[in-house]
């Protein structure tokens, strides 16, 4: 896939924090416009599942990573106790998910997104926002994530809205994997 008018030779990668629950500013669907809107989280480790979900939240943001997992490092990944997948369904299609990873403290929203389909809906604040509230619910000290130059050009704003503060940013040549 080659660049996109509005992107750099550069990768711009931006990490972002919570540590206290008090920052959290959820944004939650007040109405649905006759949807049934429903998250759900996997009860299993679904690896034909998770992959349909991560190929089509990612396809068009380049998500390569999960890709180049075998099923059995994919399926380890999802069955760790320190992972949950909750993936969010709009009359009954599943619409997007969130990751969330657990170590120590911390809580990382691991991966997060919606389909094409179902942007620009309110959708993701909505799934942002629950996402969020589950890591803090489960005790963590501190929420993080990162967004890179090649996301959605909204994806900082939300997370900025739901009071992720930035802690870092890292720029480099954009790697090889992304030109093609």
């Amino acid at each position: 896939m080659a660049l996109r008018a509005t992107e750099t030779a550069n990768l711009i990668t931006t990490y972002l924090h919570m540590t206290d629950p008090s920052a959290f500013r959820p944004v939650y669907l007040d109405e649905t416009g006759g949807r049934s809107v429903m998250i759900m989280a996997m009860a299993g480790a679904d690896v034909g599942f998770y992959r349909f979900l991560y190929n089509t939240v990612g396809e068009q943001w380049r998500w390569h990573d999960r890709r180049l997992m075998s099923d059995d490092e994919l399926r380890a990944i999802l069955e760790s106790p320190c992972t949950s997948v909750h993936v969010i369904y709009v009359d009954g299609i599943p619409a997007g998910y969130v990751e969330l990873s657990c170590d120590g403290d911390d809580t990382e929203i691991a991966y997060f997104g919606l389909r094409p389909q179902y942007i620009g809906k309110g959708l993701g604040k909505h799934l942002l926002s629950y996402g969020i509230a589950r890591a803090w619910d489960t005790g963590a000290k501190r929420v993080w994530v990162h967004t890179c130059s090649l996301d959605g050009p909204h994806a900082l704003s939300n997370y900025m809205k739901r009071g992720f503060q930035i802690y870092h940013i890292h720029e480099e040549p954009l790697p090889e994997r992304y030109l093609s």
